[in-house]
């Protein structure tokens, strides 16, 4: 009979220990500070996204074996069934879009910035399968968009979701979110400190360094999955980079002016389309810009693609000054028709080409002038990527590093910095242009600001402030006074016969020497909530207190007041 005792007890003892680490493992993620389970969590989830992106990239490369060739090859365009895959392409995207949910048909970097906005970084699993193979199906028939769209929008799914089954605070499912873009663009690029620097400037939007070590973690395990499957590959370090004397400085200032005029332009005519085509029937976008991608593809088929085929051609050894000028403008009307019209993609692939053209182009016409620049035209090519994909994406950093890793030669930092600030200045003070992606958002209505309150908040679980020593009891009136007493000032819940649960309060009336014992109805938060929840029921009265429940009410595990709220936003770690 001992020998039962002494075993039900261990037993019960077992129990008592795991929900007590389970309980301080949630309270330690709902802070907003750095945690090795947080980075353990992220590294965790970073695999998973990666290896969603290596079969996306490795689904890639099947089919480029039996749809893509070398644009050179391209003999008789108008035989060539190739030069038709964008049709094929855009009913094939317009097909799966009917089997999915016009609920789920929002995807791209855009739609994943507004989720980790206003939503914590929660995509619907949902949206998945058709980023996947929209995404894929446009890569595949020649579209101009880019690898990164779809890189982010899976990454940010794969973690996301993770995060939500293994019933995280919210505040920390933002942060696994943040991780799996990074693992996914790393992934991708094979680039992970750009990653990282993507990730700050486009999508968190501010540096908090309890962000830091998760994203960093995730990045490398994107990185390093990459080159475990396909090598250590830097994309770009065939383009000859040479080191600039600084003489020619005054005439990287004068590009980074025109280079500037030319983004500008072209952020411009993208949202134009943008807007004009947001209320059309999908089919009806879809089909357009199939039909321009066509058109595009018999005259200039270097144009098609993500931007490959126009870096090539720019940095070939004898490139046409005239030939380029009319690749140029070929890749922006391909570009601008393909993402101003929805179809799944990323835009960085695009810039990089239309980038490296400017920059040959502006090699080209200099050199006319001052023959002694004709040697470093795979520079210029390299500065005007960078420079394109910095002021469009409002996100110099994120460009200049991007390129810096892809090309692996450092000599490029100087002068493409010397490019990219008078570039963005004019383009964004001179002609008032905005982020591409802020701009989409605006033009699809999706919201992405939130006050700066508002975002402290959100940054802190409610298991963080929550009061733990509190006293539930079951609904009875001759009970509830005696109990309020001996609760020596923990707040009192009564669960009331509807099962909903009230704050017993004793409150001194004005009007004689008396009291009263009052019951206020309290709204309820998962323990996965913030402080932002809690804040935004209780600010219409300023005054009350929420309780805080594990599962279902059933499971009340804390309880937040006003006070105790106001108390944490005046102490300024909000």
């Amino acid at each position: 009979m001992q020998f039962k005792i002494n075993k039900a007890a261990i037993i019960h003892a077992k129990r008592a220990t795991r929900k007590y680490l389970r309980n301080e493992f949630r309270d330690k993620l709902s802070q907003a500070k750095i945690s090795v389970q947080l980075c353990a969590l992220a590294l965790l989830f970073a695999i998973i996204a990666s290896l969603v992106i290596i079969l996306f990239r490795l689904s890639l490369v099947w089919a480029e074996q039996y749809l893509h060739a070398d644009s050179m090859s391209f003999s008789s365009t108008l035989s060539d069934w190739r030069s038709y895959l964008p049709l094929i392409g855009a009913l094939l995207i317009w097909l799966l879009s009917l089997l999915g949910s016009k609920r789920y048909r929002r995807m791209g970097i855009a739609y994943v910035l507004h989720r980790f906005k206003l939503h914590y970084g929660k995509v619907p699993l949902q949206s998945a399968a058709g980023q996947f193979f929209q995404a894929l199906i446009a890569l595949m028939t020649n579209f101009s968009v880019g690898k990164e769209g779809p890189a982010i929008h899976l990454g940010a799914v794969s973690a996301s979701v993770m995060a939500e089954k293994f019933s995280l605070p919210d505040n920390s499912v933002r942060i696994m979110c943040a991780s799996g873009i990074a693992a996914g663009i790393a992934a991708t690029f094979n680039a992970p400190l750009a990653a990282v620097l993507f990730v700050f400037e486009v999508i968190v939007r501010e540096y908090k360094i309890h962000y830091f070590f998760p994203i960093m973690l995730s990045a490398i395990c994107g990185a390093v999955s990459s080159q475990l499957v396909f090598g250590n590959i830097h994309e770009y370090d065939l383009i000859n980079v040479i080191h600039i004397p600084l003489d020619h400085y005054p005439i990287l200032l004068i590009g980074g002016l025109a280079l500037g005029c030319v983004a500008a332009l072209f952020n411009f005519s993208l949202m134009k389309v943008t807007a004009t085509g947001q209320h059309w029937p999908l089919i009806y976008r879809l089909l357009i810009a199939a039909v321009v991608t066509t058109l595009v593809g018999l005259v200039m088929p270097q144009a098609l693609g993500s931007g490959d085929f126009a870096i090539n051609e720019a940095i070939s050894e004898h490139p046409s000054l005239l030939f380029l000028i009319a690749l140029l403008l070929a890749k922006m009307l391909a570009t601008i028709a393909a993402i101003g019209f929805g179809v799944p993609g990323g835009l960085i692939g695009p810039l990089y080409g239309i980038g490296a053209l400017i920059g040959a182009i502006l090699a080209l016409v200099s050199s006319i002038i001052f023959p002694s620049i004709a040697p470093y035209v795979g520079l210029y090519t390299v500065i005007g990527m960078t420079a394109m994909m910095g002021v469009c994406l409002s996100a110099p950093l994120a460009a200049l590093v991007a390129l810096l890793e892809l090309t692996n030669d450092a000599s490029i930092i100087l002068p493409a910095m010397f490019v990219t600030i008078p570039a963005f200045l004019v383009a964004y003070q001179g002609f008032n242009t905005n982020s591409i992606l802020l701009k989409q958002l605006d033009i699809m209505g999706l919201g992405y600001k939130v006050a700066p309150l508002n975002q402290g908040l959100q940054k802190k679980g409610v298991r963080v402030l929550m009061d733990k020593r509190f006293v539930i009891v079951n609904d009875d009136d001759e009970l509830l006074l005696e109990v309020l007493k001996r609760a020596a000032g923990r707040p009192v819940l009564v669960r009331n016969a509807e099962g909903e649960i009230e704050m017993l309060r004793l409150e001194m009336q004005s009007f004689e020497d008396s009291t009263t014992l009052s019951r206020l109805p309290m709204p309820g938060l998962p323990d996965t909530a913030t402080l932002n929840e809690a804040y935004e029921a209780l600010v219409a009265k300023r005054s009350g207190e929420v309780y805080i429940y594990r599962g279902t009410n059933q499971k009340v595990v804390g309880v937040i007041s006003w006070a105790n709220l106001l108390q944490e936003i005046r102490s300024g770690q909000v």
